[in-house]
């Protein structure tokens, strides 16, 4: 009887360790994570459309609605300057619930430099960043910023360009890693090359040996309510922005992205479940010249890809693997000349048979010079079947939503005279890397799930593997039992 029910045991053993590299058996949360992923995108919708009826009504009192969500919910306040934190309230999508530093003092930066990354100078930016209270930074003045090393930032800080021409470039550039509630607004980043094995001070009381990063302009590892906004990246060694390691809770909204082939990675590899719970609102961005290829590329998770700008690619604009969910809504793709690169979108390393069940939608996309979309499983029904309808006057809104993108009152581009780090097009390579401490497979205590809705099959599923336990247990129950009576 013994070996029957070990032989038992082992299947039951054996038919989970197959479903769980399913999508089906994967539909739990990250913490943190939104439990409806469609109603944020629905509010996104809805405060847009919001913010273009008011412009509609009072554009001739006031001219400083663009009908951009984000940017009138601040720059119509003449004192903004004055009240600084209130752009805290103002991110929309799955980052909305980013602090910042909302609440904590105002920290001056007054000196560019970064002499000492183990010590940071009182008055810099990295000794800004390191703080363990939450902090408002400014800047005194227009200043480039050359980084001897990553600037790793901790919680509840928001770095506030606004005001003042904020460059941002050397070695490492930005990296938030483990760590929640950060606002990044109005600095250029650019020229960001890899570095490390090194001495770098993360909080007050604790520096650590780094090895070497990538070279990314922002690295976000393992960290949620993160948003980015209003900034100008370029030219960097790797990813202009590469969020992965479970982290979730992400806006990146009204930046400017030019000059550079790998533009932007969501997710750390195909097995990597935690990223499953990845969401991520991209919205108002423009994205614009020298850009190759992932716009972004996204591996599990849930992306919102809303009203941006995508003027240039020279592979695809938006790409993927392993079951990404992916909702285009209200974007411009505006095709190469190239005529095998008109596709806007591109599954990676996938068989067709694999992937049409992905939920790929395109709804309201303008497309032009012969982009075109190809959608797959929920996103082929006729609710998601509209790019080729809509009215002309859709590609307004889209120059009048993004028409404020990157760094505000400065130049857009971070400009074609700069050394190019992003080195030269080599298609799909490699995954989400960092010049972390070695901590790829921390998952702190994650719950993994999955982003993609879950399929017809999974309720059955549960409800056999359910069964197949409860019979196990009772086969040993009354095995047990009749020992007992031996």
């Amino acid at each position: 009887m013994l070996p029957r029910i070990c032989i038992f045991l082992y299947c039951i053993f054996i038919a989970l360790s197959s479903f769980s590299t399913t999508s089906s058996l994967l539909n739990l949360t990250l913490p943190h994570q939104y439990p409806n992923s469609e109603a944020v995108v629905q509010e996104v919708q809805r405060r847009v459309n919001v913010s273009i009826s008011r412009r509609k009504m009072l554009s001739e009192q006031s001219q400083c609605l663009t009908g951009n969500p984000v940017d009138d919910c601040w720059r119509c306040d003449p004192n903004w300057v004055a009240n600084r934190q209130r752009l805290a309230d103002c991110a929309i999508g799955f980052g909305q619930g980013a602090l910042g530093g909302k609440g904590g003092q105002i920290y001056v930066v007054t000196d560019s430099s970064d002499h000492d990354t183990a010590n940071p100078t009182p008055g810099t930016l990295r000794h800004a960043v390191i703080q363990d209270v939450p902090l408002w930074i400014i800047f005194q003045s227009d200043m480039i910023i050359k980084l001897k090393h990553e600037l790793i930032i901790s919680s509840y800080k928001t770095i506030d360009g606004r005001g003042a021409n904020v460059h941002i470039t050397g070695h490492g550039c930005l990296t938030l890693q483990y760590i929640s509630n950060v606002i990044i607004h109005s600095v250029h980043i650019y020229n960001c090359l890899p570095s490390g094995n090194a001495i770098i001070r993360s909080s007050p009381s604790h520096a650590d040996w780094r090895g070497k990063s990538d070279g990314d302009g922002i690295s976000i590892f393992g960290s949620r309510n993160i948003w980015i906004d209003h900034c100008a990246l370029s030219h960097c060694t790797d990813g202009l922005i590469d969020a992965t390691l479970g982290s979730t809770a992400i806006t990146i909204s009204n930046n400017y992205f030019s000059h550079h082939d790998k533009v932007m990675l969501l997710g750390h590899n195909d097995k990597y479940l935690a990223d499953s719970g990845m969401q991520v609102t991209i919205a108002f961005n423009h994205f614009g010249e020298g850009l190759v290829q992932r716009m972004p590329r996204c591996r599990r998770g849930y992306i919102h890809v809303v009203n941006n700008d995508f003027a240039k690619w020279e592979m695809y604009a938006i790409g993927g693997s392993a079951n990404p969910t992916i909702n285009s809504q209200g974007n411009r793709y505006i095709a190469p000349a190239d005529p095998n690169s008109k596709e806007v979108t591109k599954r990676v390393d996938t068989d067709e048979g694999e992937w049409a069940g992905w939920n790929w939608r395109t709804d309201g996309d303008i497309m032009v010079n012969g982009a075109f979309f190809v959608p797959s499983g929920e996103g082929l029904s006729t609710q998601y079947a509209k790019a080729s309808s809509v009215a002309p006057r859709s590609a307004g809104l889209i120059d009048l939503l993004t028409m404020n993108a990157g760094v505000i009152g400065g130049p857009r581009d971070n400009g074609m005279s700069m050394s190019y780090g992003g080195g030269a097009a080599t298609g799909e390579t490699g995954g989400g890397g960092g010049g972390s401490s070695g901590r790829d497979d921390d998952y702190f205590g994650m719950i993994f799930g999955s982003g993609a809705s879950p399929t017809k099959s999974f309720p059955s599923t549960i409800m056999l593997l359910s069964l197949l336990i409860i019979l196990s247990l009772y086969i040993m129950t009354n095995h047990i039992g009749s020992l007992s009576l031996l």
